[in-house]
């Protein structure tokens, strides 16, 4: 656990430059220069955008290589992942660090919303190691240009979480208290059922509707009984969970194979385990982070 806990200043570090070097580009070039596709593949598309990130990623790792040994796993790389130093075996390698250096591309390139770095860190426990072994995990807010507040969190298992907010502007740094929300209703509250890619949207907003109408009755004339907030960004997601803003957050996108393939459809893009590599935060926080409910 040691070692492990010796990454957390340097991810961190790492993270606030990814966070710098993608605002400077967004202040320099325009969205539709960011938005142009610098590759497609199997996982997602590649937009210009990310490429900023992935540069400064693999200088950090490269020389962090020269202390630790990982396999590093990220959207963007050959087959996934690459294993540091290089040459060494997968299975000699101490650590798996997962990472997803800009969540929420699509908001942050036409400057709608934040995205956030992620990263989760786990002991090589081999080819089975799962986002459940993470044992240290760290986020941060890449802000829109017109914000000059952004926020990092991060936890260690056992350990609680932790957070600053970042004025880019004056180059301060303050701690950072983050709550949950203690409502026992999504009445008047934010609450979401993801939805924010064509494919079998009107069964998720048939499935919100029912929550909807089992929890709080129908509609009542003249009133907002509850609302949504579709962040796309599983990273965002969890944050607004942390941050109060939400009630609860429910991606069943990958559920829907069976409505899709009854349809002659295939399912679009769904969550990826980078995309959730920071889920420790939100549950040592006391955030109940759920897969579905098993069957029988």
């Amino acid at each position: 656990m040691t070692e492990i806990l010796s990454l957390l200043d340097p991810l961190r570090n790492l993270q606030e430059r990814i966070r710098d070097a993608v605002v400077e580009a967004t202040e320099r070039q325009n969205s539709c220069e960011l938005s142009q596709v610098s590759r497609e593949e199997s996982s997602d598309t590649i937009y210009a955008i990310d490429v900023v990130s992935e540069d400064v990623l693999l200088s950090f790792f490269e020389k962090l290589s020269q202390l630790h040994s990982f396999v590093l796993i990220a959207e963007g790389l050959p087959e996934g992942q690459i294993i540091f130093p290089r040459g060494t075996s997968e299975a000699k390698a101490t650590f798996r660090i997962i990472v997803d250096p800009i969540d929420g591309t699509r908001g942050l390139m036409y400057q709608k919303r934040s995205a956030w770095v992620l990263t989760g860190v786990a002991p090589n426990c081999g080819p089975e190691t799962s986002l459940r072994d993470i044992v240290l995990a760290v986020q941060t807010e890449i802000p829109v240009v017109k914000q000059h507040l952004s926020d990092q969190l991060w936890a260690i298992r056992g350990q609680g979480t932790k957070a600053e907010r970042h004025n880019r502007l004056t180059g301060e740094s303050v701690p950072l208290h983050l709550r949950a929300s203690t409502a026992t209703t999504i009445e008047h509250g934010f609450a979401m059922i993801s939805r924010f890619f064509p494919g079998v949207r009107d069964e998720l907003a048939a499935i919100d509707e029912e929550i909807v109408r089992d929890a709080l009755g129908p509609p009542r004339p003249g009133k907002a009984q509850c609302f949504e907030d579709q962040y796309i960004s599983s990273g965002g997601q969890l944050y607004e969970l942390m941050a109060g803003h939400d009630r609860f957050v429910a991606d069943l996108r990958p559920l829907m194979e069976r409505v899709a393939a009854a349809r002659g459809q295939r399912l679009g893009i769904c969550c990826h385990p980078y995309d959730l590599c920071t889920a420790l935060i939100a549950e040592e926080m006391g955030i109940s982070v759920t897969d579905r409910p098993a069957t029988h």
